[in-house]
Parts: structure tokens; sequence; C-alpha cells
């Protein structure tokens, strides 16, 4: 009965920034991890970035310096802030809550014109 919601996407150009939002409908304390994924067309879907209960956090060398991930356990709520965004960023991202089975939202399309 879990349910994760991501927001914040959209259209920007190379260079921008962009903080997508996934709000779980229940407490992500109850989660091991919380993470995003994305898939672009043509492409299996990757891992960006997870956090751990413990604030411990991993990145895909793709996007370390650039992306962070962060939660706020009261809010129930896991960010992604996207800086310094480019054209290969475009993808449906994907909010991800890993407990004793994975949990998805629905997507959000980020895309990064040139």
């Amino acid at each position: 009965q879990v349910q994760l919601v991501e927001s914040g996407g959209g259209v920007v150009q190379a260079g921008g920034s962009l903080r997508l939002s996934c709000a779980s409908s229940r407490s992500i304390l109850g989660f091991s991890a919380m993470g995003w994924f994305r898939q672009a067309v043509g492409t299996q879907r990757e891992l960006v970035a997870t956090i751990t209960t413990g604030g411990r956090t991993n990145y895909a060398d793709s996007v370390k310096g650039r992306f962070t991930i962060s939660r706020d356990n009261d809010k129930n709520t896991v960010y992604l802030q996207m800086n310094s965004l480019e054209p290969e960023d475009t993808a449906v991202y994907y909010c991800n809550a890993q407990g004793s089975r994975a949990y998805w939202g629905q997507g959000t399309q980020v895309t990064v014109s040139s």
C-alpha cells in the first residue's frame, strides 16, 4: 500500500538546475534506503543516487559533484537536487524505496536541451 509520488521535473537548458521531490505515503524510516533511478529513451533503468536511513549516500559516477540526494524524515520526502544539467541527463526519473521489497513511483520527466 506504499505510494511514492515524484514531482519537480520539467524542461531546462543545459547548465540549469532542477529539484525533484518524492513524497512517500508512509514513514521513510521504514525503508533501508531511498533512491533515485532514471531511464532514458532506448536504455535500461540506471541508478542515480541512494541514501540510507543513516544518511549514507551513493552516486553514479556520471552525476557526482552535480547531484545531491537528501531526505526529510519528518516530511517523508526524499529530494534530488540536480545542478549543471546536461543533455545526457534527459530521462524519466523514478523514486525508489527499498524495504522488504522495492517500491517505485510513476516517474517524472526531465528534459535538458542543448
